[in-house]
C-alpha cells in the first residue's frame, strides 16, 4: 500500500510539529522544511520520542527559491504540502510590516511555483481567524465578508489566500485553507509545545512563563473592552484538535471529495473564553498563582471573536475533543519540561 508523502513547512513550529505528530502515528511519511527562525532542532529529536519515528529535516529558507527547487527534485512523489510557515506575531507585525509581507508571501509564492514545478496539486494552507477583522457577528461563519485586517500579519493571510485563489484558477492546485482561530496547550506527553524564540506574546506561554518565574508579572491587554469581564475574548482550543484538522483536510484532497479548487474552513471550539476566564481556569486547574496586571489595550487586538466550525464538522468530519481544562494542564506541563531542560 503506497504511504502518502507530505511536505510540511515550518514543521518544527509550535502547530507544525504537533501536526508532524499525528500525521507519523498515522503512518505518513512526512518532511519538514523549516529555517528554525523560531524553533529548535532538538524538537525533531522530541518528536521522534513520542512517535518512535523520526522525519526528514531540511533547513531551508522558503525565501531561497534555488534550495526549495533542488529539494522538490531530490525528493520526488510528494503526495501534498502543508504549509505552517510564517512569522505569525500580531505585535510584531504592527511594528515590522514590511519584514512581514516580505517573509509570508514571498516564500508562499516559492513554495507554489516550485510545488507545481514538481507536479505537486494538494496544498493546505494555515490562515487565521484575523482575516475577518473585527466582526459584526459571532459566531462567524465562512461566509462573513473579509474587512481590513487590523495588523499586517492578519493582511498576510489574507493576501495569501488570494494569491492561492488565483493559483487555483489557473493551474490544477487544490486548495483547502484552514482558518484557524486560537489554538493554545501543549501535546499530553509535554514534550512539544508552544516555545517562541522572540519574547511570547500569545496568551498561554505569558501566563506559564509568568508562573515559572521567567516573567516577574504578566499584564493583561485591556479590561475596558465591551465584554463581560472587560477583558477581550478569544475561541481557545487545543493545538493536538487543530493537528488533526489537517490530516482531515488531506484525506479531503487526495481522496477527491472536494468540487471546488479552493475551499475555506473554519477551526475553533465554537466557544468565546475571556483573557480573565483563562487566567482563572489555569490557576483552579495548576494550583499556582498568575500574577497580573491590567495594563491599556495592544494595538492591532480586537474585542472578541469565536467560530462557526459547522462546515468543519459535516465536510471534514472534525470537531475539537479536549477541554478548557486538558489546554491549561498540557501547557503548564510544558513548561515545567522546559524549565528541566533549563529553556
Amino acid at each position: 500500500m503506497h504511504k502518502n508523502k507530505i511536505l510540511v513547512t515550518g514543521g518544527t513550529g509550535y502547530i507544525g510539529s504537533h501536526t508532524v505528530v499525528e500525521l507519523l502515528q498515522k503512518n505518513y511519511e512526512v518532511f519538514i522544511i523549516d529555517n528554525l527562525s523560531n524553533s529548535y532542532p532538538w524538537i525533531i529529536d522530541n518528536i521522534e520520542q513520542i512517535c518512535g519515528n523520526r522525519p526528514v529535516f531540511h533547513n531551508i529558507d522558503l525565501r531561497d527559491k534555488e534550495k526549495l527547487r533542488e529539494f522538490f527534485k531530490n525528493n520526488p512523489s510528494i503526495d501534498g504540502v502543508i504549509h505552517f510557515a510564517a512569522f505569525k506575531s500580531v505585535g510584531e507585525s504592527v511594528e515590522k510590516p514590511n519584514l512581514y509581507y516580505e517573509n509570508n508571501l514571498m516564500s508562499l509564492i516559492n513554495l507554489l511555483d516550485c510545488a507545481k514545478e514538481a507536479g505537486i496539486f494538494n496544498f493546505i494552507f494555515s490562515s487565521s481567524c484575523t482575516v475577518y477583522g473585527e466582526p459584526d457577528q459571532v459566531p462567524i461563519p465562512e461566509e462573513a465578508p473579509l474587512k481590513k485586517a487590523s495588523s499586517p500579519y492578519g493582511n498576510t493571510k489574507r493576501i495569501s489566500e488570494e494569491i492561492l485563489m488565483d493559483n487555483c484558477a489557473i493551474s490544477d492546485i487544490k486548495v483547502v485553507s484552514l482558518r484557524y482561530f486560537n489554538p493554545v496547550g501543549a501535546h499530553e506527553t509535554g514534550l512539544i509545545g508552544e516555545l517562541p524564540l522572540h519574547p511570547a506574546q500569545s496568551l498561554l506561554p505569558v501566563i506559564t512563563q509568568t508562573c515559572i518565574g521567567k516573567r516577574e508579572k504578566m499584564q493583561v491587554h485591556g479590561n475596558d473592552y465591551p465584554t463581560k469581564d472587560g477583558t477581550a475574548i478569544r475561541d481557545y482550543f487545543h493545538v493536538s484538535d487543530l493537528a488533526i484538522a489537517h490530516i482531515n483536510a488531506f484525506e479531503y484532497l487526495i481522496n477527491r471529495k472536494s468540487k471546488q479548487s479552493f475551499s475555506v474552513f473554519n477551526l475553533g471550539s465554537e466557544k468565546g473564553y475571556s483573557v480573565l476566564e483563562i487566567i482563572n481556569t489555569f490557576e483552579q486547574t495548576n494550583k499556582v498563582k498568575v500574577n497580573y496586571e491590567m495594563g491599556p489595550r495592544r494595538p492591532g487586538d480586537i474585542v472578541r471573536i469565536w467560530a462557526n466550525s459547522g462546515n468543519a464538522k459535516k465536510v471534514l468530519g472534525w470537531k475539537t475533543e479536549r477541554t478548557l481544562e486538558d489546554m491549561v494542564r498540557s501547557a503548564w506541563k510544558w513548561e515545567k519540561y522546559l524549565k528541566m531542560r533549563d529553556f
